[in-house]
């Protein structure tokens, strides 16, 4: 998709005044971003990890669901603890608008520092929970969910700041952190839960979050425009004028009911198919591992190719990899298959998109932007899973119905979740 903004967007038209044109070249030359250096770089490498402390930890939740429906939950519906995952990301995404326009204006520093201090009280406060539900929201779902939302958003836009033609694929190396997150974290968790017990794992696991935080304020470097912080700056909704944007926006709030939904059912999915098979249990990693390689190629065709080219068909085999599962009769090694071919065009629509975004946004106002577009998507990222979990047929001990038949109507939902966003990507690529 070709950037589209006129010249006065700018600054504005040339006159005979001199003066005037020396102005608009140096405003012109400011508004781009220097591309690469050793401080563009660094700031990568320091994204990537905040990506992976945070982001990693909800791309986890796939443990928690497990761990909460099967033992520390027990009693309570697997479609409510499913609203503590999707928590996080909706807050996440509608604080997002606030904390990308808090970046654009006045730089990292501090929202880093308080988004790593305040995900590792989070993960301490979770290590003290008792086995009731409200607690697990407070904790997990309510303070993690902000915390986060004040280090992912800012540091894409910081990115942004230092790329212009690289974005996508820089932006992809930092969207793989949060697989890299989510594969480690899972296999730690899953690791040290039964030998250390889920509260010293938590601990551990606030340890290492502080730690990432810690070296990504080191490393990375923003640059603000510091200017005054107005109600007109942090909530600016003016995109949605553009319908390449608006378009977009309602593209990402559709894909949220559904594109997350297999990663967080695919655990149980194995465990209800395939009883006492150990693999289960690496499935959620495998599909995180396999988005790593989607993510960074994803990137990089996006910058060649276009961003949205390289979106559309992938979202578009999502749709038929979930109906694999439907009409194939269930074995262990298609499981298998979907879980990495599915990973791997997750990693393609988390690395692109957010470029895209960028591509039809002016520099200066990234962070703003892109909150915007991400805070629409909160409410379908709250209810998109449990929808899913409800769609499960299970019985009065909560195993699926029929085993895998029990899944039907949550893979259904997957599917028309893919069909629809293809034909919206489609228009989008039209404009």
């Amino acid at each position: 998709m070709a950037e589209k903004f006129s010249r006065d967007t700018i600054c504005p038209r040339r006159d005979t005044n001199s003066t005037t044109d020396t102005k608009c070249t140096l405003v012109r030359e400011q508004s781009r971003p220097k591309e690469g250096g050793k401080e563009a770089w660094l700031t990568v490498i320091g994204s990537f990890f905040v990506w992976y402390s945070s982001y990693g930890v909800i791309n986890s939740f796939g443990f928690f669901q497990d761990y909460y429906q099967n033992d520390f939950l027990k009693s309570t519906a697997p479609s409510t603890i499913s609203f503590i995952g999707t928590l996080q990301i909706a807050l996440m995404n509608s604080l997002s608008t606030v904390s990308g326009a808090i970046c654009d204006t006045h730089g990292i520093r501090y929202l880093y520092m308080a988004s790593g201090t305040c995900t590792a009280i989070a993960l301490l406060a979770l290590s003290f929970s008792r086995p009731v539900i409200s607690h697990t929201f407070l904790s997990q779902g309510l303070l993690m969910g902000c915390a986060i939302a004040f280090g992912v958003q800012p540091s894409l836009t910081v990115v942004g700041q230092h790329f212009k033609h690289k974005r996508a694929l820089t932006m992809g190396i930092v969207s793989s952190g949060s697989s890299i997150g989510g594969l480690c974290f899972t296999i730690m968790f899953e690791r040290l839960r039964p030998t250390i017990g889920f509260p010293w794992t938590m601990r551990i696991a606030a340890l290492k979050v502080l730690a990432c935080y810690s070296f990504a304020l080191w490393v990375s470097t923003s640059k603000p425009t510091r200017n005054p912080i107005k109600l007109s700056t942090l909530l600016d909704f003016r995109g949605f004028l553009d319908a390449r944007y608006a378009v977009l926006a309602v593209a990402c709030w559709i894909a949220n009911l559904g594109l997350y939904v297999p990663g967080y059912q695919i655990k149980s999915y194995a465990h209800d198919a395939f009883h006492g098979v150990a693999i289960g249990n690496y499935l959620l990693p495998i599909m995180l591992g396999s988005s790593i390689p989607g993510m960074i190629i994803g990137g990089l065709l996006g910058d060649l190719l276009g961003r949205l080219n390289c979106v559309w068909p992938v979202i578009l085999n999502s749709g038929f990899l979930c109906l694999s599962l439907w009409l194939l009769a269930p074995s262990l090694p298609i499981v298998v298959l979907f879980t990495c071919l599915y990973g791997f065009g997750f990693g393609v629509y988390v690395a692109v998109l957010p470029s895209a975004v960028t591509q039809i946004t002016p520099d200066n106002k990234i962070g703003a932007r892109m909150g915007a577009f991400y805070s629409i998507a909160a409410v379908s990222s709250l209810i998109g899973a449990p929808i899913g979990s409800a769609l499960i047929r299970r019985d009065d001990a909560g195993h699926a119905i029929g085993g895998e038949e029990g899944y039907k109507g949550l893979i259904a939902f997957a599917v028309s979740i893919a069909c629809l966003l293809h034909v919206l990507w489609m228009c989008a690529d039209t404009w």
